[in-house]
């Protein structure tokens, strides 16, 4: 099964960069491949973590394809697991890990497995994948020098 791990360190807080990770619905604003994302349900569960479904539309030039993922943000352990529900793999999941190195720094952890239901969709997407996870993270660090402003 076809997974990927990076590991930054980033000029701001692990509070930080776990609240603009958990912002699923500002995805579309700057996320690449990523054209809509609707949050169905919301729920705090009794532990204080936070869980919602979501759909997320991808798309790259003619290929449009939705998904739904269980999303659940521990605000505690500054983790953020997403789950697949449904859509176009077999299996997808991935965890993002927010380690605090000082006051307003921190390295972002984030792994992912997937595996796609269509061998033709495998075949035609899979190559570009670990590209697009690349850029997935260039894209979040660019979004909190944005939102938080750049360090230094």
């Amino acid at each position: 099964m076809p997974s990927f791990r990076t590991s930054r360190m980033v000029p701001h807080s692990a509070k930080a960069m776990f609240d603009l990770v958990a912002d699923v619905e500002a995805y579309p604003n700057f996320l690449p491949l990523c054209r809509a994302l609707t949050v169905r349900e919301h729920t705090t569960l009794p532990d204080g973590r936070t869980l919602f479904v979501a759909d997320m539309e991808v798309g790259y030039k003619a290929i449009r394809e939705r998904f739904t993922s269980r999303v659940t943000c521990d605000a505690e352990k500054l983790e953020i697991l997403v789950e697949y529900i449904d859509g176009p793999f077999r299996h997808l999941e991935n965890r993002w890990r927010f380690v605090a190195h000082g006051e307003r720094s921190c390295k972002v952890e984030f792994d992912i497995s997937y595996e796609f239901k269509s061998r033709a969709l495998a075949v035609l997407v899979g190559g570009m994948f670990e590209t697009a996870f690349r850029k997935f993270a260039e894209a979040f660090e660019n979004r909190a020098d944005l939102v938080y402003g750049r360090a230094g």
